[in-house]
């Protein structure tokens, strides 16, 4: 889908599932995500920390020591093969497995309001990290939208692209801002293309050729490949 709107089609999108969003009760929700809490997609601050001065900062998360496959136990019922594989090297020690999974299952529930209020945008979330996680919630707990991870994965995010990174084909934009401005060179360091202001937010297009060395983006959000999964 084309976005004839352009700067503020993400933020209106994501707003509207943000006000969507509910606080969950305790329990796992269905593996497909229906009926998950839904969460703000950047989590908030923590706020003033409470380290003493000197000492040294408690590990993140993702540094402690993981809970071994074999432990995995809900407090009631059991987990299915799919979501133990999600939490595999994903629950640290003295964290409710439970939780972690319904952080993953929340994912799956923001990707389905977004593909229902556009897909492209949801595709665009995932391409530019804005759902964190995606990858891993996507093959084991909603494994429905592998489109999408698919599409994602040879979609560009703003930044500059070269070497394996740069692959050729037509790419449309998602939601430009006003400012949106991209340039592919050559090898040489020529432009091959460029532009600015994605025709006022109208539906652009742009190819990476086979003389394209790099390709610069910014301000544009995402580049889809033109045609889907083609």
């Amino acid at each position: 889908m084309r976005h004839p709107f352009g700067a503020g089609a993400v933020v209106v999108v994501l707003t509207a599932a943000l006000a969507a969003c509910g606080s969950s009760s305790a329990g796992a929700p269905a593996a497909d995500g229906s009926g998950a809490a839904r969460e703000p997609l950047a989590a908030p601050s923590a706020g003033p920390s409470t380290t003493a001065p000197g000492a040294p900062a408690p590990p993140r998360a993702d540094e402690r020591p993981k809970v071994p496959v074999e432990q995995l136990t809900p407090a009631t019922g059991s987990f299915t093969e799919k979501q133990r594989e999600y939490l595999t090297d994903r629950v640290p020690r003295g964290m409710d497995p439970a939780a972690v999974l319904q952080t993953g299952q929340e994912t799956c529930d923001r990707l389905r309001y977004l593909v229902k209020a556009d897909r492209d945008v949801a595709v665009g979330a995932i391409v530019t990290g804005e759902i964190p996680d995606a990858e891993a919630a996507i093959e084991h707990l909603c494994t429905q939208r592998r489109d999408l991870l698919r599409e994602a994965s040879r979609g560009y995010a703003d930044g500059t692209f070269q070497g394996a990174r740069l692959r050729a084909g037509r790419y449309r934009v998602v939601s430009p801002t006003a400012n949106c401005a991209w340039q592919i060179t050559g090898v040489d360091g020529a432009p091959v293309d460029d532009g600015s202001g994605a025709r006022n937010g109208s539906p652009t297009v742009i190819t990476v050729g086979p003389r394209a060395r790099a390709f610069t983006s910014a301000g544009c959000y995402a580049w889809l490949p033109e045609g889907g999964l083609g």
